[in-house]
């Protein structure tokens, strides 16, 4: 499993191609990024199952979402039936599974990492907002380990990025697949940089754009409405954008027939 170092301007790049994919499909990809924000919505209201299950599922939704992506970049239509075919193979679907309850776990270890050393602060800010009904002191407390649990996330996820689909297409086990997409992450670390910040304001210009029209007499609810939508395009080219980055990483051509 060899994974090359690109230059940083690809995570750019990334959502170019991401961008290319989604209008070849664009109503299958959107389909599939209202789906996944409905998911989002029952688990929110159901915590804490809710939370944990999305949590366990995100590897294979991952999958599923890269298989799309792939099907697209190889010419292929995305069909109803087609969806769930990368989780059929023997083991796969259970092994994603266990990384994502490995993700899970891993995630509450190192929120407990980074909040435990200040659980006395807290604890005393939790108190204060309690006698005085100010939050500022909660906030303050909770400052520096929110930046530290940021750090180790970033982390955890560099770990996790790739795992999945070189889980399902590769057949790694776990372990493996973890080292590998961490290693392709650390190499890759600048253009992840780049992804970021560039999605970052990718959605602080819709974000700002929406503002501007409720600014010169748009209504709240007109802009709202309109919002949904545009964001639901814009995480259905994030989700385009994953595949593209998979590829160029691994050195992988559209039309190379790797096992769904």
């Amino acid at each position: 499993m060899q994974a090359i170092a690109l230059n940083a301007l690809s995570g750019w790049r990334w959502i170019s191609d991401g961008w290319a994919l989604f209008r070849t499909q664009p109503l299958a990809f959107f389909s599939w990024a209202m789906f996944i924000s409905l998911l989002l919505m029952v688990a929110s209201i159901a915590p804490p199952i809710g939370p944990i299950v999305f949590v366990i599922l995100m590897p294979a939704v991952t999958v599923v979402t890269l298989s799309a992506g792939r099907h697209a970049a190889q010419g292929h239509k995305m069909l109803l039936n087609m969806w769930l075919e990368p989780l059929k193979p023997s083991g796969v679907f259970k092994r994603l599974v266990g990384m994502g309850a490995l993700y899970l776990v891993t995630c509450l270890l190192l929120g407990l990492l980074a909040f435990l050393p200040f659980a006395a602060e807290v604890s005393e800010a939790v108190k204060a907002m309690t006698d005085a009904n100010n939050l500022m002191p909660l906030l303050e407390a909770v400052r520096t380990p929110m930046i530290i649990f940021a750090v180790f996330y970033m982390l955890m996820a560099a770990i996790f990025w790739y795992a999945p689909v070189l889980v399902a297409w590769h057949q790694l086990s776990v372990t493996r697949a973890l080292f590998f997409s961490g290693i392709a992450c650390w190499r890759n670390k600048w253009v992840f940089l780049v992804y970021g910040i560039s999605w970052l304001g990718v959605f602080l210009a819709i974000d700002s754009a929406l503002s501007l029209l409720v600014w010169i007499g748009l209504p709240n609810t007109i802009a709202a409405t309109v919002q949904v939508p545009i964001n639901i395009v814009g995480g259905a080219v994030l989700y385009c954008s994953f595949y593209p980055s998979y590829a160029s990483v691994f050195m992988t051509t559209d039309s190379e027939q790797l096992p769904a």
